[in-house]
């Protein structure tokens, strides 16, 4: 039995006695964390030491939306579900990692959604793996330069009536379709001028033409009830190309706009194991 720290662990393999295999997609979390760039840092206080009294306490203080989390459909659609009320099956069930890798502000249409494998079926949890988990980090590579969904995708989503989504990239949306763009709390120049600037100077185009709308994947999913993740990284390759079972709960928090999860994979090689895909 494998000892950690002096303390010995039940089933630490990745494959425990039920067979099963567990992969974690999530980032590590902490001191330190990236965020987005008009958050304010993670703050993590020792309130007691074990010197002091034996205990350790530590208090934090974050918004839900650092490192790898699920968003709520309050978070952007006022009327709909906050955190507690979206039904716990949504947040388990069988789905797809799928590989689409994009470079530097590549667009996810529904080309590549209709192409990918293992096939999007209606009711699955969808997980993309674009290859931008490897530059997460608090840097403008990650959040402001990554591919990401928009308007086309969200609608594609949407139609197949896929029960949640997630992406390894900084947010649901194209990060010059956020505020980093000429949008919302970033109008009129975004959040960070200098990327809008450079895109037009590369590409001849202004942002707002090419992005007109502002977050348009958020609220065609989040709408329509399909929550979505954020910053999915960890073991993603591992399980990339494969169908899968999800597990991600999120707190019971009352009027919760979303929330920091450790989003798992669960694989039976035997086969025996099997949620359906599905509404819950």
């Amino acid at each position: 039995m494998p000892t950690i720290r002096g303390v010995a662990f039940r089933d630490t393999n990745l494959q425990n006695s039920m067979g099963l295999e567990f992969y974690d997609l999530s980032h590590p979390w902490g001191l330190g964390q990236p965020c987005w760039p008009y958050f304010e840092d993670v703050k993590i206080e020792r309130l007691h030491s074990m010197a002091k009294s034996g205990v350790l306490t530590q208090r934090i203080t974050t918004v839900m939306h650092s490192g790898t989390h699920i968003d709520a459909p309050a978070h952007v659609v006022e009327g709909t579900p906050f955190m507690d009320e979206v039904p716990l099956p949504y947040f388990f069930g069988t789905g797809v990692v799928v590989s689409i890798p994009k470079k530097k502000w590549e667009v996810i249409g529904a080309a590549d959604l209709e192409a990918a494998t293992p096939r999007i079926r209606e009711g699955d949890i969808v997980i993309v793996n674009t290859g931008w988990h490897k530059y997460y980090d608090d840097s403008r590579m990650y959040y402001a330069y990554s591919p990401g969904f928009y308007k086309e995708a969200g609608e594609w989503f949407a139609s197949k009536k896929v029960k949640m989504i997630g992406t390894d990239t900084q947010a649901l949306d194209h990060p010059l379709g956020t505020a980093i763009g000429p949008h919302g709390p970033g109008a009129p120049h975004g959040l960070l001028p200098q990327v809008n600037q450079e895109y037009e100077r590369l590409t001849g185009r202004k942002v707002i033409e090419d992005f007109p709308e502002w977050e348009p994947c958020h609220r065609a999913i989040l709408s329509h009830g399909i929550c979505g993740f954020e910053n999915v990284g960890g073991d993603i390759d591992k399980v990339t190309g494969k169908r899968v079972t999800f597990a991600a709960f999120p707190w019971r928090w009352t009027k919760g706009d979303g929330c920091i999860v450790r989003l798992v994979a669960i694989i039976d090689p035997s086969g025996k194991f099997r949620v359906e895909s599905g509404q819950g």
